[in-house]
């Protein structure tokens, strides 16, 4: 699924000469970051966010220096029969 979400006009979430900002859903996001950082690639945990409804926050950069937030989702709980246990949000 791709969704479109657009920030207000006036957003101070990133910098005011970035006119957006990717933010991929991502599973594993935690082991994601150690293949990154072991591939030379530098990662950015952030800590607001984090364990709360949202899920966890990374950030990386592409080659022109633009920021690429990477999300992973707290996982659901699922109740009824059959089911005790969690799925990614």
């Amino acid at each position: 699924m791709t969704v479109f979400a657009p920030f207000a006009a006036d957003t101070d979430y990133f910098a005011a000469d970035q006119t957006f900002l990717l933010n991929l859903r991502v599973t594993g996001l935690d082991a994601m970051a150690e293949a990154l950082e072991a591939a030379g690639v530098r990662v950015e945990r952030r800590e607001e966010g984090t364990g709360t409804e949202y899920g966890t926050f990374a950030s990386i950069h592409d080659p022109e220096g633009l920021p690429i937030e990477l999300w992973e989702p707290q996982a659901v709980p699922v109740t009824g029969a059959g089911t005790g246990g969690t799925v990614p949000a």
